[in-house]
């Protein structure tokens, strides 16, 4: 995993970034996973009038990371922006946990091809044009796919096969205009009513105060689940399961065994109630308790980190591997 701290404005980060890459005889383009297509560059076309409004400051940063690799401004808009939905790409598993004599915790792997694994990052972005400070993890860039923020709101996501989509946000940039925006729970439940969704995913949002939330979202419907006072928890994979959304027919996708995950976290927390403990919630995550993380590397894929946010005593631990059979370390560079 590859590590960087911005502390600029949005152009002036994207311009660095590329520019370090470019000097290190690397393309972001050509490390893009799937082809530019037509299709893809197309959709890009439609989003941008969404970002526009709603995000300009990440234009902003795409467009200094495409002078810095020297590189077309619109095939990066189409690289980021047709992420999740075209194709959807159906990994990861989330939780958050908030018992009342426990500790308030999202925990989230990262699940991925082993391949890219060496270029997955974890950012650290501090604004000098507005936005709140974060630091999150990608297994791309600009786009983020878990974070907790300056004040202490972190959200993780797990992708779903859309039964459409739609221009808008996509799941990675949706993530990232929460932490930059928003202080609290309170505050994503209300931002995801006003913002358009491309594509499907599940967020996992906890904050300082003990406030948890499961959102599942797509093209043009949002469900929330929030605990219950006997289970002070929630957790995704990569389907739908509140009766609202569960009932639309999908793409058949290979989610990585997504419904075995599911039930280790419905079994393990349902157990608990909720995790009593970061210890806990590492032993889950590192699939002590059931399948998790247990892929079979000679497919390709496996759990590529794994990120536990204690926003109860402000701090980060990352596992920058299978947590299975890497050592947690905590990271003192982000305070919230």
């Amino acid at each position: 995993m590859k590590h960087e701290i911005f502390c600029d404005t949005h152009y002036n980060a994207g311009l660095n970034f590329g520019q370090k890459l470019a000097d290190q005889k690397q393309s972001l383009l050509q490390q893009a996973p799937f082809p530019l297509t037509q299709e893809r560059r197309a959709f890009a076309a439609a989003c941008l009038p969404i970002y526009q409004q709603f995000f300009p400051e990440v234009l902003q940063e795409i467009a200094g990371l495409s002078v810095g690799q020297n590189c077309s401004e619109a095939d990066v808009q189409t690289l980021l922006f047709s992420m999740y939905a075209l194709p959807p790409a159906c990994q990861c598993s989330c939780l958050a946990s908030a018992p009342k004599a426990g500790p308030i915790l999202l925990g989230r792997n990262s699940d991925f091809l082993i391949e890219l694994a060496e270029l997955n990052l974890n950012v650290i972005y501090h604004f000098t044009d507005g936005g709140f400070s974060f630091q999150g993890n990608t297994t791309a860039f600009i786009e983020m796919e878990d974070g907790v923020n300056q004040h202490g709101l972190a959200v993780g996501l797990t992708s779903v096969a859309p039964a459409k989509i739609q221009p808008g946000f996509n799941a990675g940039l949706l993530l990232r205009w929460l932490l930059e925006k928003c202080r609290n729970t309170s505050e994503v439940l209300q931002s995801l009513q006003q913002l358009p969704i491309a594509s499907a995913q599940t967020l996992t949002v906890a904050d300082a105060q003990g406030e948890i939330a499961l959102i599942e979202c797509e093209a043009g419907q949002i469900a929330i689940k929030r605990p219950e006072q006997t289970q002070p928890y929630v957790f995704a994979t990569n389907s739908f399961h509140l009766p609202e959304m569960a009932a639309k027919p999908r793409p058949a996708v290979d989610n990585w065994q997504a419904e075995e995950r599911w039930q280790t976290l419905n079994r393990t927390l349902q157990a608990g109630p909720g995790c009593p403990s970061r210890q806990t919630a590492e032993q889950i995550l590192a699939g002590r308790q059931g399948f998790l993380c247990q892929y079979d590397r000679q497919t390709g894929h496996d759990t590529v980190w794994s990120t536990i946010y204690d926003l109860s005593q402000k701090a980060i631990w990352r596992a920058e591997g299978n947590p299975g059979r890497t050592t947690w370390r905590r990271d003192l560079r982000f305070s919230f």
